[in-house]
């Protein structure tokens, strides 16, 4: 009787697994094949434990543990839609929408402080622009945001403003938890996934694309100090 449930058990989850592969959409494909293969395996190696062929079945159950084990683990570790990329500065955070690549930002310093991006007019923020003219890291930031926003607005301000402060100047050391947030991965992401998430953004960031220097430097620094934790 318990290799006949066992039997229809694996039938029906077999279906159940090609059902839903027919059906959905291919970048989840691979993840729910981990599951499925998990579940069929260990339901197989039940079968033959129920029946006295241990040495088979314990192997597959074995197997069927580390497959989903390997799972959850990529489950945990795989960004979720809405997810966000972070870059902080002495005097602006700048956010990038992992989905839609819409970009906005946080004013942390000066007269703006605490202002969204998103919420100031032209005028705002080409005063803002000026404003950043001591910290020249945040201007760079926000030059990038002008540029996706505002594309004339180069022809708008003096091109000589802010000029002799030197080349953008770091913020301070990158921590562990910060380089996540840059990435816009969860903590515990592997090397595959850093590696991915790298090349992603720099598509969108880099200065060659229209990007920034300073968000690309910040992805190359969170790349960087991530993977020394898989050498």
């Amino acid at each position: 009787m318990v290799r006949l449930v066992l039997i229809i058990l694996l039938l029906a989850g077999a279906f159940f697994l090609i059902a839903m592969v027919l059906r959905m959409r291919p970048e989840k494909v691979a993840h729910s094949m981990r599951f499925g293969g998990a579940v069929v395996a260990g339901l197989i190696g039940l079968l033959f434990l129920v029946t006295g062929k241990a040495f088979l079945g314990m192997p597959l159950l074995a197997g069927a543990a580390a497959l989903l084990r390997h799972a959850f683990a990529k489950l945990a570790t795989t960004r979720k839609p809405g997810q966000k990329s972070r870059v902080y500065s002495d005097a602006l955070m700048m956010e990038l929408d992992l989905d839609s690549g819409e970009m906005n930002g946080l004013v942390l310093k000066g007269d703006m402080n605490g202002s969204e991006l998103n919420q100031l007019d032209e005028a705002s923020l080409l005063k803002l622009h000026a404003e950043l003219a001591e910290w020249p890291e945040s201007r760079d930031l926000l030059e990038t945001y002008l540029d996706r926003r505002v594309t004339d607005w180069r022809d708008r301000v003096d091109p000589h403003a802010g000029a002799g402060l030197g080349g953008a100047q770091r913020s301070g050391s990158m921590t562990k938890e910060e380089a996540y947030e840059v990435l816009g991965l969860a903590p515990g992401a592997g090397e595959a996934e850093i590696r991915k998430a790298h090349r992603s953004l720099m598509k969108r960031v880099h200065p060659d694309t229209g990007g920034s220097a300073a968000l690309a430097a910040r992805l190359n620094e969170a790349k960087d100090l991530l993977l020394r934790r898989h050498v």
